[in-house]
C-alpha cells in the first residue's frame, strides 16, 4: 500500500497527490511514468511522474479527472492509500547537453512538461516555458514554472489570462524574433502537439512530443499503446513516452484516442452515481 501524504486541488479538474513511494523516488526521472491501481477491482492507468523527492521517498502524481478512476482516486484523501503504485516505467527524457530549450505545455499535459523544464533548468541551460489553457481557472503550476524558467509566457483561448491566443502563436513570436533553440519540447492535448511540430518542421527545429495513448499493462505486452513514428510501429510504455514530433501519426494516434470516450464517459458516469448513493 502506498500512502497518500498530501492532496492539492489545482483547478476544479485537475488534483495533485505526494505519495509515498521511495523505492519509486529512488529511481525516478522527468519524462517517466507510474501505472497504479487504486484498488482490487481498480484498472491500471498510466500517471507521469510530475516530481519526485528522493529524501522524503515521495513520488508527486497529477491527474485531470476524466474517468471512472481518476474519479475514485480523487475521493481518496491524505493519509488514505493506493493499492498498487509501480514504476518509474519508460524511457526518461534527455536533458543533457542542451543549452537552449523551449518547453511548451498544454492543459494537464504541464504537469508532465514542468519537471523536464525543472531538469534542464537545474542542468544550466536556458529554458523558455510556454504554457497554454483555456481560461485563467484552469491554471496549473504557474509558480513552479516561473521558478524553473528564464522566459515565461501564458496563452489562454479565451485571453483571461496572459496572452489571448494559443502556444503555436507564442512560439512563432520567440522564432521570428530569432529565437534559436537545441530543441523544443512540447507536451499536450494531441491536436497541440500536431501543431506545435507542423510549425517547428518549418523552421527546422528539432522536435519532442511525449504521447501518452491508452496503456494496460506498461511493459509492451498487451500493444494498447502502440504508435507509428517515422512509418515503424512503436509502443509509448516502452519505447517512449518521448518522441521525434516531426515523425508521429498524429491522426492515426487522435483515431485510437477518440475510440475509447464513449466508454470512458459511461464508466465515469456509473462512478459518479456509485459515489452519489454511498452518500446518501
Amino acid at each position: 500500500m502506498y500512502k497518500i501524504i498530501k492532496k492539492k486541488i489545482l483547478n476544479p479538474t485537475v488534483t495533485l497527490m505526494d505519495v509515498e513511494a521511495p523505492l519509486v523516488a529512488r529511481k525516478a526521472e522527468p519524462g517517466q511514468f507510474i501505472i497504479l491501481r487504486v484498488d482490487a477491482e481498480g484498472e491500471r492507468i498510466p500517471l507521469t511522474v510530475a516530481d519526485f523527492d528522493r529524501e522524503k521517498g515521495t513520488v508527486t502524481i497529477i491527474f485531470q479527472i476524466v474517468g471512472a478512476t481518476t474519479e475514485k482516486l480523487n475521493h481518496l484523501n491524505e493519509g488514505d492509500s493506493i493499492l498498487d503504485f509501480v514504476g518509474p516505467l519508460g524511457v526518461a527524457s534527455h536533458t543533457e547537453g542542451l543549452k537552449k530549450v523551449a518547453v511548451v505545455g498544454g492543459g494537464v499535459g504541464c504537469a508532465i512538461a514542468y519537471p523536464i523544464a525543472k531538469k534542464l533548468h537545474s542542468q544550466g541551460a536556458e529554458v523558455h516555458s510556454i504554457v497554454g489553457f483555456r481560461n485563467k481557472d484552469l491554471l496549473i503550476l504557474e509558480d513552479e514554472f516561473k521558478k524553473a524558467s528564464s522566459r515565461y509566457f501564458v496563452m489562454t483561448d479565451d485571453g483571461s489570462y496572459g496572452e489571448k491566443g494559443l502556444v503555436t502563436d507564442a512560439l512563432k513570436k520567440l522564432l521570428d524574433a530569432g529565437e534559436r533553440y537545441d530543441e523544443v519540447i512540447t507536451i499536450g492535448p494531441l491536436i497541440m502537439m500536431k501543431f506545435v511540430s507542423k510549425l517547428t518542421k518549418e523552421y527546422g527545429v528539432k522536435t519532442v512530443v511525449s504521447m501518452n495513448p491508452v496503456m494496460v499493462d506498461g511493459t509492451g505486452m498487451c500493444g494498447g499503446c502502440r504508435l507509428t513514428v517515422g512509418g515503424e510501429v512503436k509502443f509509448a510504455c516502452v519505447d517512449g513516452p518521448d518522441f521525434d514530433g516531426h515523425e508521429v501519426d498524429y491522426d492515426e494516434a487522435m483515431a485510437r484516442a477518440a475510440m475509447y470516450k464513449d466508454f470512458e464517459r459511461h464508466a465515469y458516469e456509473e462512478t459518479c452515481n456509485l459515489f452519489k448513493q454511498e452518500v446518501n
